[in-house]
């Protein structure tokens, strides 16, 4: 599937991206450039196929990612593109309730092989999940503006790391955004076995300390599913987001809980 972007002043080609949207972006469905100020469109207004993109622009700010996420868009898109924004539907959540962990990996939990720590390494975290071989992806989506904006989030208080280390080495680690009581996760990566599962075992103790009840997956996977993720209609999604990024924000920080706590 290729798109044209309705606003850009030209047609603007791209190479291969997350979700095939690179094709040459001629002779298809309409997407709207956004402009800096520009709203996002509405949800429904997304394409099926490439599945959920909604629109392309060229700014990358903090504000403009705080706005997406309220509104259940995330940004996904390869170096020498536009930004290209997206909601798929139907969308991969997490319900914190629901979350799954096995018996291997609630023993590698209680074994506390890694120290967990949360927000000490955020750059170093997105880094190394930007440098991450990732199967049948040639390149990376977390380009240098990718890196910047979400540590300006970081900054803010808006954006989160939860880290495995080994000694003085981080082999492990996960970051997403948080905005009310709903976290949007991002990216993971693992340099040690199990560390980045552990990361995320920690990670939900955490919102489920926070009244946090929902984690946003983005696109569905089998890893994913193995944690007990699963999709639900995009309708269904952005009604959640709506209320849950309106809640008043934890005021505790972001520390991870014992370990006997999480495996009890």
């Amino acid at each position: 599937m290729a798109a044209i972007v309705r606003g850009a002043g030209s047609e603007r080609n791209g190479r291969p991206s997350p979700g095939g949207a690179g094709r040459a972006w001629q002779n298809g469905p309409v997407i709207p450039w956004l402009r800096p100020g520009t709203p996002f469109p509405a949800l429904d207004t997304a394409l099926a196929e490439p599945n959920g993109l909604l629109a392309a622009g060229s700014e990358l700010t903090a504000e403009r990612l705080v706005d997406a996420y309220a509104h259940g868009i995330f940004p996904w898109y390869s170096e020498g593109q536009p930004v290209l924004w997206w909601s798929p539907d139907p969308r991969m959540v997490l319900f914190v309730d629901e979350f799954r962990v096995s018996r291997s990996l609630r023993k590698a939990v209680r074994q506390e092989r890694y120290r967990i720590r949360a927000d000490t390494a955020f750059r170093a975290v997105i880094e190394s999940c930007a440098a991450a071989p990732r199967a049948g992806q040639g390149g990376t989506w977390i380009t240098p503006a990718v890196v910047a904006a979400y540590c300006a989030l970081h900054e803010r208080g808006l954006a989160h790391s939860v880290e495995a280390w080994r000694g003085d080495e981080l082999v492990g680690g996960l970051y997403g955004v948080a905005i009310g009581r709903m976290f949007f996760g991002e990216s993971m990566f693992a340099h040690a076995s199990d560390a980045s599962k552990i990361a995320l075992v920690h990670l939900v103790g955490i919102l489920r300390a926070h009244g946090m009840p929902l984690v946003d997956c983005q696109q569905e996977t089998r890893h994913l599913a193995s944690f007990g993720a699963r999709p639900i209609p995009r309708r269904e999604f952005a009604e959640r987001v709506a209320a849950l990024v309106h809640c008043a924000a934890p005021r505790e920080p972001w520390r991870p809980l014992p370990a006997t706590e999480l495996t009890a």
